[in-house]
């Protein structure tokens, strides 16, 4: 009977911590880590710190079983994941200062014959980065541990499920690692595991994210237009998709997330001279953000201008995009944010933060009957149904009655 590896964990956040739980779930020991106390206080309550459909009973069951501990520091295992984030310093240059600390953290734990993963979304050669630097602080370890990439793809609300059946492009720093990283993957993923080499993969994950920030780019500036020309964007685009080759996007408030919206730089950055088309479709969906906040505010003017009053503006949906609770990059929050700062007398609404991630949030009903003038910047299942009345003003940035 083969014996089934240890894991840790480095990171138990949107990625890391769902990862960790379905590794858990199939027997292997998993040993989770982040830097957070608080973080590992909850997870080892069989509690969880995000909304994530399935997660908290997922979770709760491992932690029962014994095959998910979380703590502050790693230990010895056999293969080591790391799923931090890489946020950006200025000028959107990638920051890796999480990365390097992950590694430098495992790095006296490894033993000969460990695999190193690294997940976090990353700059093309980040893999081979990481094997210099372990090898620099241990030096006896060379050429005796294996390094490899593997991108996740998966979206918020459907990670559980995505983690398990999506396909992956899993690339190694040679030939070995990426069999053993492919022999590991099988334990949790049954999708279908392509082998590439590190380089490769790093690319895979940056490359799609750039690419469907290029289709919402078209949708969002088709939104732009058809306001202006007074055409209902939602029909031009479900009549135009009836072509057999054609299929354009909804359009919404921008992009936001810790993908979409950030992963194109990581060849913008790098190379932007050969990247035009990529920082174009940023620029755009970054002005679609702002164009929102202006026709807020007209309207808001406008209202004033004709009730001799400040109106009440009800802005609908916080997250980056619909029913869940992930504020990271969100277009929907950064237009609150803005119209705050205008002094425009603003009530939001998120009915996905239940845990106090943010104060002041008001129930999506009451909104509706409070506010004068009501902005849909995320089309929540919720939102869905509500029972609007006839003199309210309506603003709806994300087609959520015309999906």
């Amino acid at each position: 009977m083969q014996v089934k590896p240890s894991v840790v964990m480095m990171g138990l956040g949107y990625i890391g911590l769902p990862t960790a739980a379905l590794i858990a779930s199939r027997g292997l020991q998993v040993t989770g880590v982040d830097i957070s106390e608080e973080v590992v206080n909850i997870i080892n309550k069989g509690a969880i710190h995000i909304v994530e459909p399935d997660l908290e009973g997922l979770v709760h069951n491992v932690v029962k079983r014994g095959t998910l501990h979380a703590t502050t520091k790693p230990i010895e295992a056999d293969v080591y994941l790391i799923a931090v984030p890489t946020p950006f310093k200025e000028n959107n240059v990638p920051n890796l200062d999480y990365v390097q600390q992950a590694v430098e953290a495992i790095v006296p734990c490894l033993k000969p014959d460990a695999l190193v993963i690294l997940e976090s979304t990353s700059p093309i050669g980040t893999t081979e980065w990481m094997q210099k630097l372990v090898y620099e602080l241990r030096p006896e370890l060379k050429s005796s541990i294996y390094f490899a990439y593997c991108p996740e793809r998966v979206l918020p609300g459907n990670i559980i499920y995505e983690l398990k059946t999506n396909d992956r492009a899993i690339g190694g720093i040679d030939a070995e690692s990426t069999e053993k990283a492919i022999e590991f993957y099988r334990y949790f993923v049954t999708g279908t595991l392509y082998k590439t080499n590190a380089k490769t993969a790093e690319m895979v994950k940056i490359v799609e994210n750039a690419s469907r920030d290029n289709q919402i780019a078209f949708a969002n500036e088709l939104s732009i237009i058809c306001d202006k020309v007074g055409v209902d964007v939602w029909e031009l685009i479900r009549l135009a998709n009836k072509h057999p080759r054609v299929n354009i996007l909804n359009p919404g408030t921008g992009v936001g997330g810790h993908c979409i919206a950030v992963d194109p730089w990581f060849i913008i950055s790098n190379y932007p001279e050969e990247s035009t088309l990529m920082q174009t479709s940023r620029e755009r969906n970054l002005y679609k953000t702002e164009w929102v906040v202006e026709k807020i505010k007209n309207e808001a003017l406008a209202f004033e201008i004709r009730k001799k009053r400040k109106p009440v503006v009800a802005a609908m949906g916080l997250a980056f995009k619909p029913n869940i609770d992930d504020l990271r990059e969100s277009p929907a929050l950064y237009v609150a944010e803005k119209l705050q700062e205008s002094g425009i007398n603003l009530l939001e609404v998120e009915p996905n933060l239940n845990n106090g991630k943010r104060k002041g949030i008001v129930p999506y009903k009451d909104a509706i009957q409070d506010a004068d003038i009501i902005v849909f910047l995320v089309a929540h299942k919720v939102f869905g149904s509500l029972d609007i009345a006839k003199d309210k003003i309506v603003l709806d940035f994300c087609g959520v009655n015309k999906k």
